[in-house]
């Protein structure tokens, strides 16, 4: 078992996961308050002064991959991978993208009644996986004799990229208005990094040998990891230690026209992770000769070749592997909404670009409004050309929310449904699965007009906002 860690980040097959929601934006939800910093959470004569979900569920998760469709569908149904019938020498990546968002806590006050002042907490667990993979690095593993005198072969048939990375998040948000239609809003976070993985592949080849039991692989890339071992990734690795520090920084803004028109416009996440000295980088640069497969007596059965494949190629990695620091970026997003109401309908266009990373969304949020429940229909184009559905049902009350959805239905609901039936028969399109809910309850005094209540928070508060002083700093220097 100590092997096929690495084999499987080879291979790019991580279990990490992460959803963007789009069908909570500009729900005035705790997780719209969370995630888009300059969105409001409390209405004034109705909510409570405090928000939170209490550790009850709020969380999002989300998983996609593109590419040999039947045989991946056949894992998740069975849960067993069988590639002996995969096409080789097409010269094609496979792609997976996987992610998840988890609240473990929030918790949201109501700091002032002037300028509208909002202050958060939150402890979150985050997850991001982009990964491309070729059908050949899953043939090598399962039937080496494949490639012995295939002519089909391409260059670089082991040439696999991407990374996967988890950590927690524990966040200070504010948000006030900055006039009646424009507001602002921060979010500070300090991460913990618990487990980094990622493989780049810039050359990699694969040759007979002299004789039929024998080839040559060779492969040169980098590999970079926080653990190396299966033993080296234990529970309380899950706990925050700060072991792995880091910062990430969002900004927010809305705005709000005479003709009822909404804008939004995030820059979230930007953030970075310090990994401790303990974790490993590998430039490997190496040729497994033809004696790859040597002579025994009694001599190796073909499952016991493949295996011994499979352990001299994870060696590459593993021996050119040496203690040593670095830094990755986490997945910032730049976000932009547009939306107006119209009586009991609220359509919204979202878009959603990665900064750093490929990927982003644009969807249209269709959202049916009627005595505090919602339902939502919500087509998403994703970048990586692929096409989603979503949907989103929700009750709402000015102190208490409850949702429930999925950015993609449709792959949902038949993933669920084969994994019950065990159905491992070929299905048409990609793999998917999205599923995201949430709980939150506002409590404490209610956050009423000065005209209607003799006390209301903020209402004594003399000084200006916070961000009205850095706005007017600059203004005096020029």
């Amino acid at each position: 078992m100590r092997k096929y860690l690495i084999l499987f980040s080879f291979l790019f097959l991580f279990n990490q996961l992460k959803a963007q929601q789009y069908g909570l934006f500009n729900t005035k939800t705790l997780f719209d308050g969370f995630e888009n910093p300059a969105q409001k959470t409390f209405v004034l004569d109705s909510s409570r002064k405090y928000a939170s979900n209490f550790f009850l569920p709020y969380f999002g998760i989300n998983a996609i991959n593109k590419g040999n469709e039947d045989i991946m569908h056949k894992l998740i149904t069975t849960g067993r991978l069988s590639v002996k019938d995969i096409p080789i020498g097409t010269n094609k990546l496979n792609s997976i993208y996987q992610n998840s968002n988890i609240y473990l806590f929030n918790f949201k006050i109501f700091k002032s009644y002037k300028y509208h002042k909002e202050i958060g907490f939150s402890w979150q667990l985050r997850s991001d996986l982009h990964a491309k993979y070729s059908n050949e690095s899953l043939a090598v593993m399962d039937d080496y004799t494949r490639f012995i005198n295939n002519s089909n072969l391409t260059a670089n048939p082991f040439d696999n990229s991407g990374y996967g990375q988890s950590y927690h998040q524990f966040s200070l948000t504010y948000r006030e208005n900055y006039t009646k239609k424009l507001a602002f809003g921060v979010k500070v976070s300090l991460l913990s990094g618990i487990s980094y993985n990622s493989l780049r592949t810039d050359n990699s080849a694969i040759q007979p040998g002299p004789t039929k039991d024998k080839i040559a692989l060779s492969l040169k890339g980098t590999y970079k990891a926080s653990f190396l071992e299966a033993k080296d990734l234990e529970k309380k690795d899950l706990i925050p230690t700060f072991k792995n520090p880091g910062l990430a920084l969002s900004f927010g803004t809305t705005y709000t026209s005479k003709s009822g028109v909404f804008i939004m416009a995030n820059l979230k996440d930007l953030g970075i992770i310090r990994w401790s000295n303990s974790s490993y980088v590998s430039n490997f640069d190496k040729m497994l000769n033809p004696t790859i497969i040597p002579e025994q007596n009694p001599p190796l059965s073909p499952k016991g070749k493949d295996q011994r494949i499979r352990n001299q190629i994870t060696d590459i990695v593993k021996n050119s592997a040496v203690n040593k620091s670095f830094y990755t970026l986490t997945n910032a997003k730049a976000d932009f909404l547009i939306s107006k109401t119209f009586n009991f309908y609220t359509p919204s266009f979202v878009l959603s670009k990665n900064l750093f990373y490929n990927g982003g969304d644009a969807a249209i949020v269709n959202k049916f409004y009627y005595n505090g429940f919602s339902v939502s229909a919500i087509p998403i184009y994703n970048f990586n050309n692929l096409f989603l559905f979503g949907m989103q049902g929700m009750y709402q009350t000015p102190n208490f929310e409850f949702f429930l959805g999925s950015d993609n239905l449709l792959k949902t609901t038949r993933t669920a449904y084969a994994t019950i039936k065990t159905d491992a028969s070929p299905k048409s399109g990609y793999n998917g699965a999205s599923f995201y809910i949430g709980l939150g309850i506002k409590f404490g005094y209610t956050v009423e007009h000065p005209q209607n209540s003799s006390y209301i928070p903020g209402l004594d508060d003399q000084g200006t906002g916070f961000f009205k002083r850095i706005f007017s700093v600059f203004s005096k220097k020029r």
